[in-house]
């Protein structure tokens, strides 16, 4: 039987790893565990135009300008799901050595995953269970 990947070994990235739009969600966590990546990204809140798109589809009559606005649209509407039933999402990857290379390296993101393929999924539908889930699925894999 194979030894689990220790907590000690595990690298926390501060970037998300996964999700086209990540970079509008307000909830991220990343860790490399053994040869894997998890990624968990929630709280989705596009930026501004597609929020206007959004509320007009919905009929939702959007008020104020600028942060009025915003607080506006999370009042009316909240974040968006990631898919359906879910504000959250968490995703298991092959890692690979980080190919960004000079000025746009991260220090901290030494890692990426290798393809946009998968190994294992959970959604969410609160911040807690996203936590947790991260957790029990860094937990899952650090024994493959």
């Amino acid at each position: 039987m194979k030894t689990p990947v220790g907590k000690d070994k595990w690298v926390w990235m501060p970037h998300p790893a996964h999700f086209i739009c990540s970079y509008d969600c307000k909830f991220v966590l990343a860790t490399k565990v053994g040869k894997y990546i998890i990624s968990t990204v929630g709280e989705y809140f596009p930026d501004a135009p597609i929020r206007e798109i959004m509320a007009t589809s919905r009929g939702v009559k959007l008020e104020g300008i600028g942060d009025a606005r915003r607080h506006d649209f999370m009042k009316k509407i909240g974040f968006e799901e990631l898919g359906i039933g879910r504000l959250y999402e968490t995703m298991v990857f092959k890692a690979v050595k980080s190919s960004v290379k000079g000025k746009n390296a991260c220090p901290a993101c030494p890692f990426q995953i290798s393809s946009g393929s998968d190994l294992d999924f959970m959604g969410y539908k609160t911040s807690k269970e996203a936590y947790e889930g991260h957790m029990k699925m860094c937990k899952k894999w650090a024994k493959k």
